[in-house]
């Protein structure tokens, strides 16, 4: 049988990847660390279990839902986001719809927008999909380098005037993944401008909005004044409060965006199922002080990693956001694969190595904090005992 050709151009999942080589080195014997995918290790909390109980036991929950969300789930999300970011007046029937995660939402806004040979810019290194989903949809990923001279963000004046003209969507996401980088509310009005002057609808992945440490709160991009024509916001509750696997989120901003996406998903997709919104909702209520035990145990290991890291020479200090520590390779290895085998084979810890979220994450690897603290330790101690150090040139 032959395969379609989209899948002839799209390489293997980074993190299918990542998942097979775990499996073989345990099937070795080998005593894996694995930092390597950002899958929250701790429960989701307790109050979130409970509503889901609540919801499952009742039986109105067991139909289809409707294909933007319940309007009570759409409507605990508004004023959570009110709530959180100070962005009110969003209209709940045309401004938000509910998603599966972000990662489908994703994909599917790709097929809203693009058309074959669209242009779609995104920000390199990031998140593969923003890539994948655009190849799919027969558009063509435009890179946007985010470099440390940058701060990781992107230059938005190196932009070919060409290139703007015939782009679609440009995705960012910040606090951002892999980097660690963040945005203020002066780049956001960056973006907001480049997207009215080209006619461009700028896609904020939102996904680790309330992971951030010392006090720091990320913004939203519809703080803006104007981003609710311009731009959409992609939110999920999976790694804020260890919901990876219940699968549910929100886009809100940009109507006709909204809409587009909600075309799309009711073709493709059936919803949430109403008993997780039913206990999403009750997440939405996590108080501050709640939240901040969960981003305590992060902040801890965060604090663990860049301390062992330092002590074995890494130049880095700690992130103020996200689930990750992005860090580069030592300079006599030559890319970020080989710095990556060694780990696994050396020492048996598993990281994701930088050029799998782009050219320019090369040079790079990615350290996932979703491990104990004694892990994190004994992944320290291997690495100065197989002497994995960062000594400089």
């Amino acid at each position: 049988m032959n395969i379609a050709h989209r899948l002839q151009i799209i390489p293997p999942y980074l993190f299918a990847e990542i998942d097979r080589k775990r499996d073989e080195a345990i099937a070795r014997g080998v005593d894996i660390i694995n930092m390597g995918i950002g899958d929250p290790d701790k429960p989701t909390p307790a109050p979130v279990l409970a509503a889901m109980h609540r919801a499952v036991d009742d039986a109105s929950t067991h139909n289809y839902p409707p294909y933007a969300g319940t309007k009570s789930y759409r409507a605990a999300a508004l004023a959570w986001f009110e709530r959180r970011f100070g962005a009110g007046g969003l209209d709940v029937e045309r401004e938000i719809i509910a998603s599966i995660g972000s990662k489908e939402a994703i994909h599917n806004t790709c097929l809203a927008f693009v058309d074959p040979g669209d242009i779609v810019l995104y920000a390199d290194p990031g998140y593969p999909v923003y890539r994948t989903s655009t190849l799919f949809a027969g558009g063509e990923p435009y890179a946007l380098p985010l470099l440390a001279e940058n701060h990781f963000l992107p230059d938005l004046t190196k932009i070919p005037a060409q290139v703007a003209q015939k782009a679609k969507l440009l995705w960012v996401g910040y606090p951002n993944n892999p980097t660690g980088a963040l945005a203020d509310l002066g780049f956001f009005e960056e973006l907001v401008a480049f997207g009215k002057r080209h006619d461009i609808l700028i896609c904020h992945d939102h996904a680790y909005s309330e992971m951030a440490y010392d006090g720091y709160k990320p913004p939203s991009i519809l703080e803006i004044p104007g981003a609710r024509e311009t731009a959409l916001e992609f939110h999920s509750l999976s790694k804020s409060y260890n919901m990876t696997g219940w699968r549910v989120g929100f886009v809100v901003g940009a109507a006709q965006g909204v809409g587009a996406l909600g075309r799309i998903k009711s073709n493709v997709d059936s919803g949430v199922f109403k008993a997780i919104q039913a206990a999403a909702i009750e997440a939405f209520a996590t108080t501050e002080d709640q939240l901040q035990t969960l981003m305590g145990v992060y902040q801890q290991r965060r604090d663990r990693v860049i301390a062992g890291l330092q002590g074995l020479g890494w130049p880095i200090t700690a992130p103020k956001a996200t689930l990750y520590v992005w860090a580069p390779i030592p300079p006599n290895y030559q890319t970020s694969a080989d710095f990556v085998t060694a780990l696994l084979d050396q020492c048996g810890i598993i990281v994701a190595p930088g050029n799998g979220y782009g050219t320019y994450g090369e040079g790079y690897f990615r350290i996932a904090l979703t491990v104990e603290d004694d892990r994190i330790e004994e992944a320290i101690r291997r690495m100065d005992q197989a002497g994995l150090r960062y000594d400089p040139a």
